[in-house]
């Protein structure tokens, strides 16, 4: 092929190709060691960043650990009287900025022998010093974790953070330690002092890491919740594994483990929110075993090579250029005007289809080729203009669906509890929207140990309005609920909130279940969706009857009524929205509710997942190549009871 090349062509590959690899070697060499003394400088400062925060927050939790162990000692050798002991917690609070607020919280009967709750508390509201007795029908507090814990231990101990509803109302740690009283030779555990520390001056701490352009912080618990984060809907909500789950992270998975274990590293890793790659320097706070995290990306933190490449790449490129331009004018004229012609094609190809062609001066072959190129180009613009157009939009309107897709399913719970980790029931759900985004959804969540919470619910209408609203009565519902509170209540409260400001007049069909996982009470209300049904033994499925509610949001001004029922150890309750039941088949003939509960009767003896799965089978085999025209959601919860849990012990 070189030999039937003309001598434009032959200088410029020889010449060319040595001048190409010698700048190939020294770019590489270049590339490499400055690469390498750029990350070595990048993992110093994070290194330094990172330990001065930890020190800034040790700083600050070391100190507030000393006032209740001082206290402790002091309550355990001294007669108090409960105004001395009202005088150590106020003192504590006012000269502490540190301390948002402390307690000393009693055994039932230990402090006074009429009194079951014991538990004073001061916090700080302002510049006011405020007093509240926390202890209560509403708030037991021998039963939170900050008072279980260190009684347990027997030491101090930081409890997780935790949104506290009864004393503070704030986002707060609490370090809490416990004091006894003698009782001949043995001491008798009498209760804990504590002192809450805000997380707000945590979060401005930890939230005003920059690193880079888009580099940030993030702190975690001891068991990997995030306590910071720039994503304020992963705070308290999300952990560094369930993130990694939803994105599937190997790596990650053993990046928090060394993380949630004290280990301080620096290693290569991706954004624990997104697929970004990039490095992470982590290290623990001291304090309470917590642990911080500095993330930057990767391109973020080769940007300065980056363009340090960029400049020799355009001056290598501008010296050939201009090498090759001596080598074409020695060629002489016998192959300028092909060139010439060579040249512009060129920039025809690479987009540029505004080139001017040169105009032809005679009609060989280069003129037959330079009227062939000029047809080429004409037809190019017509057909790439067009492309172009309907290419974008095809790609705008698929790239915002998917993203909305990806957000909706993103919101549902991925962990179904079960044996061997809960074995008191099973739940197993499954949603399949009928678009990229659909209008159904599911939740569950407990409230306490005790008592379960899920929900199904069906919204009107499809596609991207349906999955707003969606969202919405999904957060309402969980917002809604506190400790105490009916089903009832919470659909009443709910469907004021969404009749209040509804211009377009959608509303959602919910049903709501608390179910005691000891005793299987089960306390529902139904808010104008399909009856569940419960499948008591085979060819025993019964519809749950309940009062029949309105959907939320039709209107204002309706109390909604609570249902209770007793579920026995081995029944299945059942939920659905009215894709299942309405979906069609080639025929126009629904699925139907008779169907429905013949299935259901056929699945008993399967797993919750296993008739979950089988009920969408089924569903879909009889829709055959039929399209699916509105969600699918169902939910199988089955209860074991407290005697299965004996059982297996």
């Amino acid at each position: 092929m070189l030999r039937n090349s003309g001598i434009a062509f032959k200088l410029g590959v020889f010449i060319l190709t040595g001048v190409t690899l010698i700048f190939l070697s020294i770019f590489a060499v270049n590339y490499l060691s400055s690469r390498r003394l750029i990350l070595k400088n990048l993992a110093n400062n994070a290194e330094n960043l990172t330990l001065n925060i930890v020190n800034r927050i040790d700083a600050v939790l070391a100190p507030i650990q000393k006032i209740p162990e001082t206290a402790a000692i002091w309550i355990e050798n001294t007669d108090y009287t409960r105004e001395e002991l009202l005088d150590v917690l106020e003192k504590s609070v006012r000269n502490n900025p540190e301390v948002y607020g402390s307690a000393i919280a009693f055994e039932p009967y230990a402090f006074d022998s009429s009194s079951y709750y014991f538990s004073p508390y001061y916090y700080k509201q302002g510049d006011d010093i405020r007093f509240t007795a926390i202890g209560g029908k509403d708030y037991h507090y021998f039963y939170y974790d900050w008072y279980v814990v260190p009684k347990e231990l027997g030491a101090s101990a930081w409890s997780e953070p935790y949104f506290d509803e009864g004393a503070g109302n704030i986002l707060m740690a609490t370090y809490s330690t416990p004091f006894y009283r003698k009782d001949g030779d043995r001491r008798v555990f009498t209760g804990v002092i504590t002192m809450d520390v805000s997380l707000e001056w945590l979060q401005s701490i930890v939230g005003n890491i920059h690193v880079l352009e888009t580099g940030y912080g993030f702190l975690i618990s001891k068991n990997g919740t995030f306590v910071t984060h720039p994503s304020a809907r992963n705070i308290m909500n999300e952990t560094l594994f369930s993130l990694n789950e939803e994105l599937s992270h190997p790596h990650m998975r053993e990046i928090g483990r060394n993380m949630i274990q004290g280990k301080t590293g620096f290693t290569r890793s991706k954004d624990p929110g997104s697929q970004v790659e990039g490095y992470l320097y982590y290290a623990p706070v001291n304090a309470n075993g917590w642990s911080l995290g500095v993330f930057f990306p990767a391109d973020e933190a080769l940007l300065d090579i980056h363009k340090l490449n960029q400049i020799v790449v355009f001056l290598a490129v501008s010296g050939i250029v201009i090498l090759g331009i001596v080598i074409v004018s020695i060629a002489g004229s016998i192959t300028r005007p092909l060139q010439h012609l060579t040249g512009v094609v060129q920039s025809i190809a690479s987009g540029n289809l505004d080139t001017v062609l040169p105009p032809a001066v005679s009609r060989d072959e280069v003129g037959r080729l330079r009227d062939a190129f000029n047809q080429m180009q004409i037809s190019l613009k017509g057909y790439i203009h067009n492309l172009t157009e309907t290419t974008a939009a095809k790609e705008r309107i698929e790239s915002e669906l998917t993203i909305a897709h990806d957000i909706q399913m993103g919101i549902l719970p991925k962990i179904f509890p079960g044996p061997p980790s809960c074995p008191q029931f099973s739940i197993h759900a499954k949603l399949i929207p009928a678009r990229e985004v659909g209008g159904d959804l599911y939740d569950f969540f407990f409230l306490d140990s005790d008592h379960f919470c899920f929900t199904v619910g069906d919204v009107s209408g499809k596609g991207v309005p349906a999955s707003l609203f969606m969202a919405i009565t999904r957060t309402l519902i969980k917002t809604k609920f506190n400790a105490g509170v009916d089903p009832a209540t919470v659909m009443t409260r709910v469907n004021e909130d969404l009749s209040m400001d509804n211009p377009s007049m959608m509303f959602v069909t919910t049903f709501v279940g608390i179910l005691n996982i000891r005793t299987g009470h089960l306390w529902y209300c139904n808010a104008g969706h399909n009856p569940p049904y419960l499948i008591v033994a085979e060819n025993d499925v019964r519809p749950l009857v309940s009062p029949q509610g309105i959907a939320l949001g039709v209107m204002e001004g309706f109390e909604f009524q609570n249902s209770e029922m007793m579920i026995s150890s081995g029944q299945t309750l059942f939920l659905y929205t009215d894709g299942v039941t309405e979906s069609i088949d080639t025929r126009e003939k629904q699925f139907g509710e008779t169907r429905l509960k013949a299935c259901l009767s056929e699945s008993i003896r399967l797993s919750t997942e296993d008739m979950v799965n089988a009920v969408v089978e089924q569903v879909q085999e009889h829709a055959g190549t039929m399209a699916q025209f509105d969600d699918i959601t169902v939910m199988s919860l089955r209860f074991f009871g407290a005697e299965c849990q004996e059982s297996k012990g």
